[in-house]
């Protein structure tokens, strides 16, 4: 098969790069745009009771539901609000409301509680004024965006020739600010990454062209996945968290670069036993062409595994990677090698070196250890993953989207402020829904009951009155809590004693369901809990699978999952290190966990496929298992260090990402990645084939001489690299 797909991209190079150049032309025309969502509880499925609260609050009080913005007002000497202050506030509030019938807020500015008094803190020092969402509205798209920005501008003109200032923050306002964040960490990444790959592809091959090819056909290959990521979101319904793009950019350029390596060093080697370009493309492409096919399938299916999530999130985000990987990989076997045939041997211009066989005397040494004392090098390198994974039962899942948001955007200002002066809850309150069971009207006697029953609960600081829906069937009371409601306290108030009274006391013939960030929250995690149970496993069955296809072997995919395994552990646990007891950071973001694994389990994958490939290529022309190792070792160490450096370098520009998600990520997936390539598949894993010897490979015994095939190149010795 890889035979034949050489023999086309080298035969007819320029109708394949045409066809991808067409494809790429007419995804940009007919595609639509990709879409993302910061909304968490579009991640729920609806059986959760947070999303059952919320579908019943949208029905029941349609304007009534989490405040889209909170203005927060003070005045600019920093003094406390005199009464004209206040009458200030109201008129503009008045003067605001009429701009503010738009789809996302309600035409109406609350400046003052429900007793009618002003919403001013007790110091005397800062005064509220609240945004309603409109009917229908959804707060997490580019018009509610839109609509941010404009109230922004408005307010900015409203306080000029006073004594207030006034800034905006609550979910809209975040979402906007979350969403410029994403767009500055985008331009950010993508610079980083392309900068980084072609200094060390420079470094390498010493080659120009060598480092703009990846850019180019990575680019072409980043338009169609997009394209077919936005169709797929658009078929099935799909809604991708915003940090998407990002994580996309740094997939298609670290993964597609890595495959760009494995084939070019594979070229090269035919080059240097004197043959054509064209008999050399078809020679690299049937060597290194089923590492790459199998590697990018263990990839690709471990991004499909997350298809079996409870979570929106997951669902969408594991297509889309899948997608991208796909793309590259089709990408890796085709375009790469018709766009290297047409290039020739002027690929590796200017450098002459790549004439000139390389010692390799890192790898040689390091090869010739690990094949004298295998032993000691996997208990070792085993070791040192088991201490870094113990960590990983520390780890503390946060469910705060909008703490990645850094300290001097104006949402985080304002909330803040709000905060300093207001109870930690105050901006985000807490809905209890109760409805009744069989219909009936409900009795504001026992709700009002309820309403003291939930005051007394721990964590809640005060409680509205009942809200009464247009029929009477149903009540909300909205619970101002302790503490944030994006805070693990707050989370833990929920899990516990809210929900747990909530619940237990609800009027006789109803039914309750708290609703609210924190209980978002506290669904996602259980839904979190339950995908570990459910993704991890899946994926590494179908992953094990690949390989014992790709080896032939019932005994090598087992330990070769292992090692992944621990790689993963080690990861997780060197970044609760890091992040929870170095940096003092409360907890890692919830969805690192399920990143963490998909990318060490099936990147790692990637780099133990391409060691044991070539190891088993060397047992077959007649070494020892331990010979085996050490040839492997020297000769597919320079590939991997160079993929592995490149592809964590990649991961890592994520940290210039700012705070929370993407700098724990970043360091995450890099260091996991060096791991990868520089523990398990450098050290562990050859060690241990090396120790199993001929039983690695039972049933097939993949290792023994395999004739030539019929029309085979003649195979290059594998002592060259």
């Amino acid at each position: 098969m890889f035979t034949a797909l050489g023999r086309v991209a080298s035969r007819r190079p320029w109708y394949v790069i045409g066809a991808w150049v067409v494809l790429a032309a007419l995804v940009v025309v007919f595609a639509p745009a990709l879409q993302t969502t910061q909304d968490e509880s579009d991640f729920l499925p609806d059986h959760y009771e947070s999303i059952k609260a919320i579908n019943i609050q949208s029905e029941e009080f349609p304007g009534a539901t989490t405040p889209a913005a909170i203005l927060v007002f003070q005045r600019s000497d920093g003094s406390k609000l005199t009464e004209a202050d206040q009458a200030e506030v109201a008129k503009i509030a008045k003067e605001l409301g009429p701009e503010l019938g738009t789809k996302t807020f309600v035409p109406q500015v609350v400046v003052a509680t429900p007793d009618g008094a002003p919403q001013v803190s007790e110091d005397g020092l800062v005064q509220l004024g609240v945004i309603g969402l409109a009917d229908g509205a959804t707060g997490y798209d580019t018009t509610a965006f839109d609509d941010a920005k404009s109230l922004r501008s408005d307010l900015s003109d409203l306080v000029k020739g006073t004594d207030l200032e006034v800034q905006s923050t609550g979910a809209v306002p975040q979402g906007l600010d979350s969403q410029d964040q994403s767009e500055r960490t985008l331009a950010i990444v993508g610079i980083a990454t392309i900068v980084l790959i072609v200094v060390l592809l420079a470094l390498i091959f010493r080659s120009v062209i060598i480092c703009l090819m990846p850019i180019v056909v990575v680019g072409v290959v980043s338009v169609i996945a997009n394209g077919l990521i936005a169709w797929a979101n658009d078929i099935f319904g799909l809604k991708a968290d915003s940090s998407v793009e990002t994580i996309l950019v740094v997939v298609l350029y670290g993964i597609g670069t890595d495959y760009i390596l494995f084939f070019l060093f594979r070229y090269r080697e035919r080059l240097r036993l004197g043959e054509d370009t064209r008999t050399a493309v078809v020679g690299a492409l049937q060597r290194a062409g089923e590492a790459i096919a199998s590697a990018g399938g263990a990839v690709i299916v471990a991004f499909l595994a997350l298809l079996l999530s409870s979570l929106g999130i997951f669902r969408a985000i594991g297509p889309a990677l899948a997608i991208a990987v796909a793309v590259t990989l089709v990408a890796a076997l085709t375009l790469v090698p018709a766009v290297v045939t047409v290039l020739g041997r002027a690929l590796f211009w200017p450098s002459k070196k790549w004439r000139q066989e390389p010692k390799a005397a890192r790898f040689a040494r390091a090869g010739e250890a690990v094949g004298r004392r295998p032993g000691i090098f996997a208990a070792a390198s085993g070791l040192v993953m088991v201490v870094l994974a113990l960590f990983s039962l520390q780890f503390n899942p946060s469910f705060d989207f909008n703490a990645s948001l850094p300290e001097n955007v104006e949402s985080t200002e304002a909330l803040n402020t709000f905060q300093d002066h207001f109870a930690a809850g105050a901006s985000d309150p807490v809905p209890v829904i109760v409805k009744s069971d069989d219909g009936d009207k409900l009795d504001p006697t026992a709700l009002e009951s309820y309403g003291a029953a939930l005051g007394k609960a721990e964590g809640v600081s005060s409680v509205y009155p009942a809200q009464l829906s247009k029929d009477g069937t149903a009540a909300q009371i909205s619970l101002v809590l302790d503490h944030d409601t994006s805070s693990d306290a707050a989370l833990a108030d929920v899990k516990g004693p809210i929900r747990d009274t909530a619940h237990s006391d609800a009027p006789p013939g109803t039914t309750a369901y708290v609703g609210g960030t924190p209980s978002v929250f506290a669904d996602l995690q259980a839904a979190m809990v339950r995908d570990y149970k459910v993704v991890f496993p899946a994926a590494a069955l179908v992953i094990m699978l690949i390989l014992a296809l790709l080896l032939r072997s019932l005994v090598a995919p087992w330990y070769l999952m292992a090692a992944v395994g621990l790689g993963f552990a080690a990861t997780l646990g060197a970044t609760v290190i890091i992040f929870q007891h170095l940096a003092g950071e409360n907890g890692l973001i919830f969805i690192l966990p399920i990143y963490i694994y998909l990318f060490v389990t099936a990147l790692g994958t990637d780099y133990n496929i391409l060691m044991v490939a070539r190891l088993r290529e060397e047992a077959r022309e007649g070494r020892s298992p331990r010979e085996a190792a050490a040839e492997a070792i020297k000769h597919a160490g320079p590939t991997i260090a160079a993929a592995g450096i490149i592809l964590a370098g990649t991961f890592g520009s994520l940290m210039l990402g700012g705070p929370g998600l993407f700098r724990s990520m970043g360091f995450a997936l890099s260091f996991g990645i060096l791991v990868a390539a520089f523990v398990m598949a450098m050290f562990f894993t050859p060690a241990l084939t090396a120790i199993l010897g001929h039983a690695a490979w039972w049933p097939g015994h993949g290792d023994e001489k395999a004739p030539t095939e019929p029309g085979e190149p003649e195979s290059a010795p594998s002592h060259r690299g």
